[in-house]
């Protein structure tokens, strides 16, 4: 299995890559979250790779971040879900985006990817709920700014309180960017008291 390659990046046709290690050009599938970021051809590239073998050959894939080769993994894991239509995932939101749509079960940003319908969307979320760590939960909760730690504290409470996750979830989205755990405790009561 070939890990990671870095060598000098070659030509660039989205959604391939070329990239020269050593005198060896690799043809490389990138997700376009990692396309846009890619340096000026010519220059010294690093990429975290998975392989995946087939009877008709040998396919390898790029990320620029390891977080986003670990979702492209548990994509792969899903039945019906390749890698294309794993790097079309990526490429149309970044892996925060996908956690937290995945968190507040949002089909709906999944059906706006290009290959993705309904039926796979509601698949990917049921799917993917179940193979989220904790950690990754609590840092799309955190998504609007606060620590990883406070959030994590609201969120636990809010759940305590009886508040479903998705509920806990939306609330805290509206939480002013920094707040403390008791004052965000109370401001999330009070817009769920709203609802």
């Amino acid at each position: 299995m070939i890990a990671r390659l870095t060598g000098i990046l070659i030509e660039k046709n989205p959604p391939l890559i070329t990239l020269d290690v050593h005198g060896v050009g690799y043809e490389i599938g990138v997700p376009m979250s990692t396309f846009y970021n890619l340096p000026a051809a010519g220059e010294k590239l690093s990429l975290h790779t998975h392989m995946i073998v087939r009877e008709d050959g040998h396919f390898l894939y790029g990320f620029g971040s390891e977080g986003e080769r670990a979702a492209f993994r548990q994509l792969l894991k899903i039945t019906g879900v390749g890698a294309r239509i794993a790097l079309a995932v990526l490429s149309g939101l970044s892996v925060a985006e996908l956690t937290q749509a995945v968190v507040m079960q949002e089909a709906g940003r999944l059906v706006k990817i290009p290959g993705i319908g309904k039926k796979t969307a509601e698949r990917l979320l049921l799917e993917l709920r179940d193979r989220l760590p904790k950690s990754a939960m609590t840092a799309a909760a955190s998504a609007g700014g606060m620590g990883e730690d406070a959030a994590g504290d609201i969120l636990n409470a809010l759940l305590a309180l009886g508040y479903s996750e998705r509920e806990a979830l939306t609330a805290m989205k509206s939480l002013p960017e920094g707040a403390t755990v008791p004052d965000g405790i109370r401001q999330a009561l009070k817009l769920l008291s709203k609802a």
